[in-house]
């Protein structure tokens, strides 16, 4: 009976362990599945903290890049502010600039005006005196043109420098090409006129006792217009560049003087230098009226002819 009591005891706990087991497994597994789940949602919450943080990250950094545009932006707008501010003073100061910083570099001018030469020009030999002794070789006839002319003429200015080579601001150098004709006011005859020829036959007729004779023919009666042409081409400095007011000089030019009637000897080149002052003044748009003095002078006369002379006038030009 006792053996049967304790048989029941055993079975009945197995009963319980098995009834309890059953009881615990759901739990047990809904508790494990539980766990797994909030491992998965750590997993989760640790990604997307790292994606939020990796995305703070991207957006400072945009910050950071977006400060810097925004700078650089803004000193480029100061210097581009700047730059409109002084180009602005720049259009002002040629809106406000003189008319005259307009006008052309290169000029065409015609000239005229008063001359006057050192010397008379001189005729041919008059034998009238031939063998005396105050002269062996004779006299001339005398001058056949006096010392006073008029003269008119024409040149170009080209443009060569802006500052006097670096040496001297708003100081231009020129290149002038010109050329002018003179004529000298009084006319004569350029040889011996009839009556001297006649008085020249009669003295060699009472010398050689023959009367009726003629020794030298009157073959020359005509007048001669004494005249000069000048073919220059000089350096000019021309200072003040931009003003309406504008002088100049000619510190030495070479010209060659063209004269007529020729030399005793046939001869009509003169080769000289000329050295010259003047100035001019625009009056209106690229129209200039100017003043202009020079003095003409040749190392020796050309047989028997001198030159060496001033002349001293105004001229109008145009500048292109």
């Amino acid at each position: 009976m006792k053996l049967n009591k304790t048989h029941t005891s055993w079975g009945v706990a197995a009963a319980t362990l098995t009834i309890a087991g059953a009881l615990v497994s759901p739990q047990a597994a809904a508790a494990s599945k539980a766990e797994h789940a909030l491992q998965a949602t750590d997993s989760k919450v640790q990604a997307l903290e790292a994606q939020v943080n990796q995305m703070s990250q991207m957006l400072q950094s945009m910050q950071e890049e977006l400060t810097r545009v925004r700078t650089a932006a803004s000193r480029d707008a100061s210097q581009n502010t700047a730059k409109v501010q002084e180009l602005d003073q720049w259009m002002a100061s040629v809106k406000s600039a003189p008319v005259a910083s307009e006008s052309k570099d290169n000029m065409v001018f015609f000239r005229g005006g008063y001359a006057h030469a050192n010397r008379n020009r001189g005729g041919t030999v008059d034998p009238t005196t031939f063998g005396t002794a105050s002269n062996r070789n004779g006299l001339t006839v005398g001058p056949i043109g006096d010392q006073d002319a008029w003269y008119f003429g024409a040149g170009f200015d080209w443009s060569l420098d802006d500052d006097l080579f670096g040496m001297m601001d708003n100081t231009e150098v020129i290149a002038e090409l010109m050329f002018d004709y003179k004529e000298l006011g009084q006319k004569a005859n350029n040889g011996l006129s009839p009556a001297e020829v006649g008085v020249v036959n009669g003295i060699l007729n009472q010398v050689n006792g023959t009367a009726g004779l003629t020794y030298i023919p009157a073959a020359n009666t005509q007048t001669a217009t004494v005249n000069q042409l000048t073919l220059a081409a000089s350096p000019k400095i021309k200072f003040m560049k931009g003003s309406k007011f504008r002088p100049w000089l000619i510190p030495a030019g070479f010209e060659l003087n063209i004269v007529s009637p020729p030399s005793d000897a046939i001869t009509v080149l003169a080769p000289g230098m000329q050295f010259g002052a003047g100035a001019d003044y625009n009056i209106w748009n690229n129209l200039y009226v100017g003043v202009d003095a020079r003095y003409h002078w040749t190392p020796d006369n050309v047989d028997g002819v001198d030159t060496d002379g001033v002349t001293a006038g105004g001229y109008l030009g145009i500048g292109f």
